[in-house]
């Protein structure tokens, strides 16, 4: 069973939040801190954390980025009543995958979590598709109506990266880390022309396969079409 480990001081929102985890049928369990929630992971790692900021002993931000260097293919839900743009930044910055404001409806954060799950299971894939594209990792490939296409590799990796987590916003920070790699030096800008020229190379497919959306303030997200 699906298990999501729930994190935050509030005991009467943990047990909110893992009452509509097991009506959905999602195993759960809780921890009060970050350094409880380290503990329960190191015990059985969890498949996805949903995890609160002002916590005592270990704040979010500090679980989140310990959480990211431990686990790093585990997904994670940022749930708190923090709402600002600057404090969204610094969550995707650290590693968080989404981020739902306090206070929430825990329909709505059960969708959200289902999505992630959804999204980190196609990203184990080495091929996806994006309406009429098919992308293969493994060969560099791109498959559209049958026709053979090669991308400069930092364009197929862009992406690939976007298309595996549809709708889901990234930085340009966390996209040149993961693309570029920590020893990158130049313009974090080298994101905003990979982008232009996505957008640019696949602009006259017909039907559209995706669409890449600027996010003021954040970063990027992709929109793929059926």
């Amino acid at each position: 069973m699906t298990s999501i480990l729930v994190v935050d001081d509030d005991a009467d929102i943990r047990k909110l939040i893992c009452l509509y985890l097991t009506r959905e049928g999602l195993d759960s369990r809780q921890a009060a801190d970050g350094r409880e929630a380290l503990e329960l992971m190191a015990q059985t790692p969890a498949d996805l954390v949903v995890l609160d900021i002002m916590m005592p002993v270990m704040d979010g931000w500090e679980l989140c980025e310990e959480l990211r260097k431990l686990y790093p293919d585990t997904p994670l839900l940022m749930v708190t009543a923090k709402g600002e743009t600057g404090q969204k930044v610094k969550a995707f910055n650290l590693g968080t995958d989404d981020y739902l404001v306090k206070p929430f409806d825990p329909i709505e954060l059960v969708i959200r979590i289902k999505a992630l799950l959804k999204r980190y299971r196609i990203s184990a894939s080495q091929s996806i598709q994006l309406g009429q594209l098919w992308l293969n990792r493994q060969t560099y490939k791109v498959i559209r109506d049958s026709q053979e296409l090669t991308l400069p590799p930092k364009e197929f990796e862009l992406l690939f990266k976007l298309g595996s987590y549809p709708g889901q916003i990234f930085t340009r920070e966390q996209l040149i880390l993961q693309i570029w790699g920590s020893d990158y030096s130049g313009d974090d800008r080298t994101v905003d022309v990979h982008i232009k020229r996505l957008r640019e190379r696949f602009a006259y497919d017909d039907p559209p396969s995706f669409r890449i959306e600027t996010i003021y303030g954040l970063g990027y997200r992709i929109e793929v079409f059926k």
